[in-house]
Order: C-alpha cells, then structure tokens, then sequence
C-alpha cells in the first residue's frame, strides 16, 4: 500500500466533468516486420502480461480515505481484469489518417474509472489508408492517469513494451500475483491520525488545501494586475474548455529542421519548432480574423541541464514563458525574436524543452523511449494556479534514433495526445522518432472545430520557411572563375594563348524548385 503525494492527489481533485487529467500516447506499428507478417490481439496480450509484473502500480487502484481526511492511497486491485484494460477495435473502411485522430480523441477524451486501475490501452486495426505508412498497420494507444504515471516506475510502462530488434522470444509465462487484501476503514483512520501527528503543518485536510489553493490564486491574481495590458493578449485558446477533443499531427524530415535552424546564426532546432507553430498559430488566428496585435506567448517547460542536479520545484515554477513573435509578418524575424529569448534562457542556467531535439545526447540514451514523466511535468503546468498567461504550450518529447520493435511489428510513428485545460486549450507535443519530428495540437472541438486546417497551416509554415533555407543555400557566392592571365608581350611568331570570349559571363547554376511537400502527416 502507497499513498500519493500531494501533487498526484492535486491531479484528481483538477478533474472536471469536462477536463480529465489523461495523457494518451500514439504509436503505429508496421506488421510486416513481424515473424510470419501478423500480430495478433492474443500475442500482444500476452506479451504485456508478462511484463506486467515489473509495475506493480498498473495492477492497483485507488483507496479513499473516509471523509477525505487525508490523500489516497495505492493498493492492490484484487478483481484486475487485464482484458478490461488491453481492449481491441478497428477502424471501418477506409481507415484514414482523419477516422484514426477522432477515435484516438474519443478514446483520450473518456475519463478512466477511478475504481480500476488508471490506465488502458486501445489496439486499433484498420489502418489501411495512411499516407508513407504500409497497408495493414495497426496502433497502440495507451492512456494512462496523471496520478498513476511516476507511482512506483509507472513511466517505464512504454519501455518495457518494446524492443530494439524483431526477433525477441517468446514472452515468458506470467509471474503469480497474489493481491494484498484492502485496508479497511479502521485502518485507514488510524494512518490519517499518525499522519496529522507526524507532518502537522502538511495541508493534508480538504480545509488546508482550500486555504493554500485560494493563497495560491490570490498571488497568481495579483501578478496578473501587476502585469502591463500588453502582456495579456486573450485568444480563443483561454476560454473554457468542452468534453470533446481534437487531435491531428504532421511529421517532417529533422535534417530539414536543421536546415531551418541555419537561417539564423545561433539558432537550435527548439527555436525552429516554436517558429513553426508560432507561424501556424498566427496564420490560424488571422484566417479567424481573432490574431492581435501584439505578440502571443507560450509556456515552455523548464528542465535541468547535464551539468546540473535536478532541480525539485513547485510544479508552478517548472515553466518558462516565451513570446512567440506573432505580430511580426516576417517569417526569419520572428525565429529571431524567439532565438534571442531562449539564448537568454540558456545563458541563464535554463534549459528549455527536453533539450535540443537535434542534440546527441537523446540518440546516445539507453532508454529505449522517452518517460512519460516528461509529459507529466507537462501536465503540472498545465494544471498550475502559477503559470503564467498564455496562448498555449509546446513541449518536447524526444524519442530514440533507433526503431522500437512490438511483437517484431517495427514502431512507425509516435506522438501524443496531451490534456488541456480551462484558460490552456492548445498543447503542441512536439516528438522525434526516427529521424523525424512530428508535431501534434491538441485542443476541443468548440476551440479549433477544423483540426486539419490548423495542422495544414503547420505545413504551410514549414513549407515557407523551408523555401527560404533552400534560397539562402542558393544564394551563397560562388567563387569567380580563374582566368588566364593576358600575356604582356608577345614575342615574335608566337602564338597568343587560347582565353575566354570578353564579354561571356559565367552561368550560374540554376535555382532548385521550392519546398518539399512530403511532411505530411500518415494518411494526408
């Protein structure tokens, strides 16, 4: 039995009718790798199964303290039905990119039940008509509780999924598991009172955490009157929020992001990102007739260098708040204007996102995928009664530069679907997977009502921007051509030396067409 801390009780009590505190993460997967071309329902039910037993929190639910005196606790489902939790569906014909991103909204947008364990995940078949994905993929969809994500190595539930080649061995029989019997009533009252006595300043109590919750908005209150008017701009995205999400994604060729990054001397990969989706949020909003006049901000989420110990801050303080440069037309102005930012974030002992997403440090990583905890700080942000105003939320993902292996199905695609908030109703997942970054809003469907619009003015964006990487590589100067030096004097009866006809200018070489259009996402 383990009881949850004050930041994983704080993520049940956030939850509203119509904003739950799930993430969902998405991976498609390439059959044909696997040993006779097909995965079956039942392999992969046995696969998890056995390895199941390295996380013990995924086979325990929630136990409620009596008149909710003190936080939950963890303890052993004893009726855990993994069939419940691994459950299997198609998609009908012609199981396209836009049928997937609306089941996988439904399936993220269900609030789990918190008499189960917190997490299920959807085997969807169907796939049969996205675009640079074979025919006959299939995907995982695991959503998994904000509160369940770092109980006891929760995020390594993805990790242990997968595999770095296609010949793995059969999945060994399960491990016995005998649940532990649930404390009753008497017991759990006789913990609270060792608690109250034990940590008596702790706001344990559902009066305490009410008196630090209306502290903690009178502070965030007062900074924003304190804030100048031009620092607040108010978009669609900080309204509230519907029960119903959207979801949509585009991927590009990371070198080509490279390239982007080379338009600015100084610039990284993060900043080519944020320019991208700062493009795409001004070209969305202004295809509104909403866009201000002023720039929009985003929230960044902070995390520690190498060279430095993690740090262990309030959830509130683990974000960073970036100007994205909406109001300037041109498109290497604002990746500017959001380079000189982060410079000076990273000058300061900063470091934004999960590090650059071109840096090395990923693609030497033993993990063989990013930990969900990384989108669980996310979602205390989100969460947060300190973060700042914004227009929305970008984070990074990084994914391994080797590919993942499911039952010898070779993972294809992975990104996910983030929860949003009342006043935070966009989040970017910005993830890498094999030499590609895909980036994914996440929103409501009263809020951005044509997900495929606003993720096409992603595309565009990158389009525009990598129209002007392939000038500026053109437009680099070509050294002059030598010439033959005329002879000063010619002596008698010789022959003058053979040179260029005057007046004959060197040909340049012809400019390359514009930007490649093959950054779409699967099934566009």
């Amino acid at each position: 039995m383990r009881q949850l801390n004050a930041h994983d009780a704080a993520f049940l009590d956030a939850e509203t009718p119509h904003s739950n505190s799930n993430l969902t993460l998405v991976q498609i997967y390439d059959q044909s790798t696997a040993p006779g071309g097909t995965v079956r329902f039942k392999s992969i039910l046995a696969h998890i199964e056995s390895r199941l037993g390295e996380l013990p929190v995924f086979r325990s639910k929630l136990q409620r303290v009596p008149l909710n005196l003190d936080y939950p606790y963890w303890v052993d489902d004893p009726n855990f039905d993994l069939e419940y939790h691994v459950r299997h569906i198609a998609l009908p014909r012609p199981g396209d990119w836009r049928q997937f991103c609306i089941q996988a909204s439904r399936i993220h947008s269900r609030p789990l039940d918190l008499n189960r364990p917190l997490w299920e995940v959807y085997v969807v078949e169907g796939l049969d008509s996205l675009l640079e994905l074979p025919s006959g993929s299939f995907a995982l969809l695991t959503k998994v509780h904000q509160a369940a994500v770092d109980a006891d190595g929760g995020n390594r539930l993805v990790t242990l999924l997968h595999d770095t080649t296609p010949l793995t061995p059969p999945p060994a029989p399960p491990r016995p598991w005998f649940p532990q019997p649930v404390p009753g009533t008497a017991a759990l009252l006789l913990r609270c009172g060792v608690n109250s006595v034990v940590a008596p300043l702790q706001a344990r109590t559902p009066v305490a955490r009410r008196l630090v919750d209306s502290a903690a908005a009178a502070v965030t209150f007062a900074t924003d009157l304190l804030q100048r008017p031009e620092q607040i701009n108010a978009t669609r995205f900080n309204s509230v929020v519907s029960a119903h999400r959207v979801f949509d994604t585009r991927r590009f060729p990371l070198d080509e992001f490279k390239r982007i990054r080379n338009l600015v001397p100084g610039a990284t990969v993060d900043d080519a990102v944020l320019a991208v989706c700062s493009g795409a949020l001004r070209r969305y909003l202004r295809s509104q007739d909403e866009l201000p006049h002023s720039s929009l901000s985003a929230i960044v989420p902070i995390h520690a260098r190498d060279d430095q110990p993690p740090a262990k801050t309030a959830p509130g303080q683990s974000w960073l708040r970036v100007e994205l440069g909406t109001q300037l037309d041109g498109p290497l102005q604002r990746i500017e204007f959001i380079r000189q930012q982060t410079a000076a974030s990273r000058a300061g002992g900063q470091a934004l996102g999960a590090r650059e997403l071109s840096g090395s440090d990923h693609h030497k990583s033993n993990a063989p995928l990013p930990t969900v905890g990384t989108l669980r700080g996310l979602a205390r942000v989100l969460g947060s009664r300190h973060a700042p105003s914004a227009s929305c939320t970008i984070t990074n993902v990084p994914g391994p530069s080797v590919p993942l292996y499911l039952n010898g199905a070779r993972m294809t695609f992975f990104s996910a679907i983030m929860p949003i908030s009342d006043g935070m109703g966009l989040v970017f997942a910005v993830t890498t997977y094999d030499g590609r970054v895909i980036i994914s809003p996440t929103s409501c469907r009263e809020l951005i009502p044509d997900p495929e619009a606003f993720t096409q003015h992603l595309r565009d964006c990158f389009q525009e921007y990598l129209a002007l990487a392939a000038s500026a590589a053109h437009a680099v100067p070509q050294p002059a051509p030598v010439r033959s030096a005329r002879p000063r004097a010619s002596a008698p009866g010789a022959k003058p030396r053979s040179g260029p006809k005057a007046g004959k200018a060197s040909t340049a070489p012809r400019a390359a067409p514009g930007g490649r259009p093959r950054s779409a996402a699967p099934g566009r």
